[in-house]
């Protein structure tokens, strides 16, 4: 059995949920906006009106068959995590740090400067909003995935060098400094 898969997901209230058996798509929206997820076909979700709840469920008898077990456990994750998005919301910030480097927002993309003779243009998702200070660029939205996807785009285009520490970098992550070459006798 699957201990995190067997426990119910209860739904806040403000939150609409918007399940598809058929098509196995789930929809939940909420005061931060609006995520939709497919699930896999090993697994069931229950959606209970009445008692404001989301259960997740698998055949048991199938249990050992692949990765039922995991898929159980994960379906039931990614749901909690949607409902947490529309209400709550998710949050990177990514800091710049070079003589020269920055981002910036033009229309629908930003642009990093980031040392290479021509600048770095990544087009925004939609669900993501973006906020450029300074050095500091700030992602946030319903949909963890995408806000995490994103932030990780933006930091694999410089990431943090250890010499001299210039790189984009997470806000809270910390950059182990190494020691140059020593020079003289």
């Amino acid at each position: 059995m699957s201990r995190i898969g067997k426990k119910p997901i209860p739904v806040p209230a403000g939150v609409k949920v918007a399940l598809n058996p058929g098509a196995r798509t789930i929809e939940i929206s909420g005061p931060k906006g609006s995520v939709k997820s497919t699930y896999r076909p090993e697994v069931t979700v229950t959606w209970t009106e009445s008692e404001k709840t989301i259960a997740v469920s698998t055949d048991t008898s199938k249990i050992d068959e692949g990765n039922r077990r995991a898929y159980w456990g994960l379906t039931r994750a990614n749901i909690q995590n949607m409902i947490e998005g529309v209400t709550k919301g998710y949050e990177k910030t990514l800091e710049i740090n070079g003589v020269g480097w920055g981002a910036k927002l033009q229309g629908k993309e930003i642009v990093l400067t980031l040392g290479y003779c021509d600048p770095i243009h990544l087009a925004v998702p939609t669900n993501v909003k973006v906020e450029v200070n300074n050095n500091q660029v700030k992602l946030s939205g319903p949909d963890k995935q995408s806000v995490g996807e994103f932030a990780a785009r933006i930091r694999a285009e410089r990431k943090p060098e250890p010499y001299n520490g210039k790189g984009v970098k997470y806000l809270d992550e910390t950059i182990i400094r190494k020691q140059g070459k020593a020079f003289g006798s």
